[in-house]
């Protein structure tokens, strides 16, 4: 029986015999000849085919792009090969023929939008979903290694945590006050008076009548939430946490990040130096010293005002203490300035923005009750989340990571949706 290696075994190996199978990614050809650029999840390489050595030449013509194939024949070195190889073909079998590919021209987004499925086979986007793939794996990894538990909390919830604005209501069997998570936070926080150190990565959904480059529907959220922190911890662990996913990356991928065009020694900086902290206020400052912006003190960061800041430095920062009245009912006050809140936001550079939110969590019962009041919330609902707070609180803090964010600045994408196999936004639900 044939055993088949994959193309970058077999690029490794670089002579003998070999066979290996994928998909024809390019193909041109002659008379006398058939050039195929042969792809697999691993490389790509110029395979050639001779019509003197192939009488049943009529098949091979009539190969087109994405054709499924299984090839043997001796490898070659060529410096003119896009992968410094050529494959002389000696004998082959197609295994699943294709018909004419329909995104080899059209490639306006909407196109490749709508033809998805078949986008996901491009070298862009399988080197970002490696990419991908190895985040995850690093988040996971991180919080493993730190002593977290993982932990999972309900999809459908009865509260919401971020804005009820921005919820998606499900109609569960007749109710119609259940609505898809936010956030783990709310059902988390009590978990952690049995675990102490928790984690997750789920998918959360937002819905933000959004178009911008930095929004979906449905995305995916690392979180963690520890007992007996401090502000500092919570900070120090989103740090922590980015650094190791973008040494992962780097560490495995430059390959991939040369296929998408990214410049690497601008994500070395966030591993070799400590990241920018400053306030709310004075972030202020800057911006109006800096970049000419005078922001009113009380008024949230735009995603204009994060991309100006981020723009001055080459790693992330972390920005603290905003105002109270822009920030959740959750996030305790600052004991020196009651008016700011110990909250955080992870701004990446490059002008990507917010990709950690975090907070130490108010655990001042009466409090909460009268912020969940400001907010239109009633707090009886929220009965069960208090309950944290009557029996035995401790100091307690968290925060929630984006993860398609933190692709999209890594890969250096231009949008998010191209941070997941299948974006979700205000106007996209399929396919």
């Amino acid at each position: 029986m044939t055993e088949y290696i994959s193309i970058q075994d077999a690029l490794t190996k670089g002579t003998g015999k070999v066979s290996i199978r994928g998909w024809v990614h390019r193909e041109r050809g002659s008379a006398k000849l058939k050039f195929i650029v042969l792809r697999d999840s691993t490389q790509i390489i110029q395979c050639v085919l001779k019509r003197d050595t192939f009488p049943e030449w009529e098949e091979i013509d009539k190969l087109q792009v994405e054709s499924s194939l299984q090839l043997t024949g001796e490898l070659k070195k060529d410096d003119r090969a896009t992968t410094g190889y050529e494959l002389l073909v000696e004998s082959y079998e197609v295994v699943g023929t294709s018909d004419k590919y329909p995104i080899t021209k059209d490639q306006s987004k909407e196109s490749l939008a709508d033809k998805r499925h078949l986008y996901l086979r491009s070298r862009k986007m399988t080197s970002m979903m490696k990419i991908r793939s190895t985040v995850f794996g690093a988040i996971d990894e991180y919080f493993k290694t730190a002593g977290f538990y993982e932990y999972h909390s309900p999809i459908f919830q009865s509260v919401q945590c971020e804005g009820g604005s921005d919820l998606f209501s499900v109609d569960y069997f007749g109710k119609k006050d259940v609505f898809l998570a936010q956030t783990w936070q709310l059902y988390a926080e009590p978990a952690i008076f049995a675990l102490e150190k928790i984690y997750t990565i789920s998918p959360s959904f937002r819905a933000e009548k959004s178009k911008t480059s930095r929004h979906l529907t449905e995305y995916w959220h690392a979180e963690m939430e520890m007992a007996w922190c401090k502000f500092e911890d919570i900070q120090s662990h989103g740090e922590k946490l980015l650094k190791h996913i973008v040494k992962a990356v780097l560490d495995k991928h430059k390959p991939e990040l040369e296929i998408l065009g990214r410049d690497i020694t601008k994500l070395e900086p966030t591993v070799k130096k400590p990241f920018v902290r400053m306030t709310y206020t004075e972030a202020l400052k800057i911006l109006k010293e800096k970049c000419d912006m005078d922001i009113p003190w009380g008024k949230d960061l735009r995603t204009i005002e994060e991309e100006k800041l981020t723009e001055l430095y080459d790693v992330p920062i972390i920005c603290t203490h905003y105002p109270k009245q822009v920030k959740a009912f959750y996030m305790t006050e600052d004991p020196e300035d009651p008016r700011t809140v110990q909250g955080c936001d992870f701004l990446a550079p490059e002008g990507h923005g917010e990709i950690i939110g975090g907070s130490q969590r108010e655990h001042d019962i009466e409090k909460i009750k009268q912020r969940l009041i400001e907010d239109d919330e009633k707090p009886e609902e929220y009965d069960f989340y208090l309950d944290t707070r009557r029996y035995g609180s401790v100091p307690h803090g968290g925060f929630g990571l984006g993860v398609e964010r933190v692709i999209r600045w890594i890969c250096g994408l231009d949008t998010i949706k191209d941070a997941i196999p299948f974006p979700r936004t205000m106007e996209r639900y399929k396919p």
